[in-house]
């Protein structure tokens, strides 16, 4: 199917570490997008990058790349050039997950859309001036918003969007009662605003406003190393630190071409696991509280905690953890390690089943979430729903599955898969998905190796402490690693792991040096809050507060 696509669109092509990338004229991207979905059937636009060329080899000023996923574990890449002064249409109508990452491509770059529905800034506030990804805006410029955004006439364009009101008068603002529900909201954790229409209790249209936790990773990324990058991951899901830096290391990894020692991938698939396991565990605990079900929330938290003792003794931090090198690990198990971990997994274990045996056949409990809140397999594909949330709507996808690594196929575990897309299946995959995690840590445990925990490159790796206060070599080699830092070959890349959300993607841009160009983080809380609207439209206040707990957003991967 690429040779069609390549005759079809006659496009030059590049190819990477398995993906492809095709470049077309911008008249042609509506029907290049369509053909990518129907013909070659990738199922999932994973996101849309955008990149600014000024300080490349490159006439345009910009590139958008359009980044697919397929259910069989496959990416593909369409690359469009454009000038300062061009637009190029807009795909929403083809993929509904291009509706936020083009306004995110337009909020930072200023790249506009034609036939956009809601061509508005998206992770900046409204007063900003500028677009800060470009190359040319400094990065120690800050602007502050001194008035809100009412949201109304996002909202009027919405609500004539779905014919709930006239463009000859503004009889909506009567027939409809307003209700801001965040940021200022327990349920929202002071990052999330959902502005509502209501009729009675039911919602008639939500209009999402994020970018408040919005910190510029994108941008810091592009003034330093690839190693000093490392940390600013944990800081995306913070819920699930470890996972972030294994997928952001793993894809700097890939494109250097570097494979790990078994012992440093056992150690990876171990403590990525239990990540999972603490990530599912804030996730349904909080949502637990959110329905007033306290007990509930302390059998979950009490063994996660337990979890971050093991991780703040392993690596001297409980939350942000910092542990993955590119290359290898910052150091190894102690001694005793597996006895501790596997008491604790039993902890897990037990406080999953008090929880189940709780809510099982809790008809309290079931009302509120079985048949509320469903997106159907289709719509969640479009959306470009990835791990839980779409496994939760019957699509059998997991990247651990699918396009294996880290020995992930030789490892005896099940995909946990719903049936109709509710807030009772988003739940109940995380329960057994956590099962299984813990299925996996004590294969894992059983098989793991000894050895390097680290590759033996020093023009990769940091030589040991030991001989770097010792040896004159070694001292020169730590201080060169540390003021050049690693540099990748010239190109584009991306890398995909599964994190705790989803499909947790990398896209790299280097010129070369030992900075990213551009590094564009492919995040699944974005593409999944997205769709909140949506799901929540026609149901009840209270419906709306458990499902955005269900789709787990967290504000430091959604806004960065």
């Amino acid at each position: 199917m690429v040779n069609s696509f390549i005759s079809k669109f006659n496009s030059k092509i590049s190819e990477y570490n398995g993906i492809i990338t095709a470049i077309i004229d911008k008249e042609r991207i509506f029907e290049a997008v369509k053909f990518a979905r129907d013909e070659m059937k990738y199922e999932i636009l994973a996101d849309i990058a955008c990149v600014d060329n000024l300080n490349l080899n490159n006439p345009k000023r910009f590139s958008l790349y359009y980044i697919f996923s397929s259910l069989k574990g496959s990416n593909f890449i369409i690359q469009v050039d454009l000038d300062e002064n061009e637009s190029i249409v807009s795909v929403s109508q083809i993929y509904k997950s291009a509706n936020w990452a083009e306004r995110e491509c337009y909020d930072q770059y200023g790249v506009k859309f034609d036939n956009h529905p809601n061509l508005r800034r998206i992770l900046n506030h409204k007063e900003f001036i500028g677009y800060p990804l470009r190359k040319d805006y400094p990065i120690d410029k800050y602007q502050i918003l001194t008035q809100s955004d009412s949201l109304v006439d996002e909202m009027r364009d919405q609500l004539l969007n779905l014919g709930l009101a006239s463009e000859e008068n503004d009889e909506f603002k009567i027939k409809y009662t307003f209700l801001n529900i965040g940021p200022s909201h327990p349920a929202t954790h002071g990052t999330i605003r959902n502005f509502m229409a209501l009729d009675g209790e039911k919602i008639a249209a939500c209009v999402t406003e994020i970018g408040y936790l919005h910190r510029g990773f994108e941008k810091s990324c592009e003034t330093h190393t690839y190693a000093q990058i490392i940390p600013y991951t944990d800081r995306l899901n913070y819920c699930s630190a470890m996972l972030n830096n294994v997928g952001y290391a793993k894809a700097v990894e890939d494109i250097l071409g570097v494979t790990l020692p078994d012992r440093a991938i056992f150690m990876r698939v171990i403590l990525g696991e239990l990540a999972r396991i603490i990530d599912h565990e804030v996730c349904l605990g909080a949502m637990f509280v959110d329905m007033g079900a306290l007990t509930n929330y302390w059998y979950l938290y009490n063994p996660r905690e337990k979890i971050y003792n093991f991780l703040s003794r392993l690596t001297g931090a409980r939350f942000t953890n910092s542990f993955a090198r590119i290359g290898g690990m910052a150091h190894d198990f102690y001694d005793g390690w597996e006895d501790e971990l596997l008491g604790y997994l039993k902890e897990v274990e037990k406080g999953l089943d008090d929880t189940l045996t709780l809510i099982e056949k809790n008809r309290i409990f079931l009302d509120r979430v079985q048949n509320i809140c469903k997106i159907s397999a289709q719509d969640a594909l479009s959306y470009g729903f990835t791990g839980p949330n779409l496994r939760a709507s019957g699509v059998d996808y997991d990247l651990r599955k699918d396009k294996p690594y880290y020995y992930y196929n030789s490892f005896d575990f099940n995909i946990p898969v719903g049936s109709c897309g509710d807030i009772y299946d988003r739940m109940f995959v995380r329960f057994y998905e956590m099962k299984e995690s813990v299925s996996i840590i004590r294969q894992a445990i059983k098989r793991i190796p000894s050895g390097d925990i680290c590759i033996k490159d020093k023009d990769i790796i940091l030589p040991p402490k030991s001989e770097v206060y010792g040896n004159i070599e070694a001292l020169i080699n730590h201080f060169k690693l540390i003021f050049d830092g690693v540099k990748l070959p010239v190109g584009h890349f991306y890398g995909a792991t599964e994190g705790g959300n989803g499909e947790l993607g990398f896209f790299i841009v280097s010129d070369g040096g030992n900075m990213p160009y551009r590094l564009k983080l492919r995040p699944p809380c974005f593409y999944a809050l997205n769709a909140f609207s949506d799901m929540v439209r026609g149901g009840l206040i209270a419906d709306s507060i458990l499902n955005l707990g269900s789709i787990n957003i967290i504000a430091g991967e959604l806004d960065r």
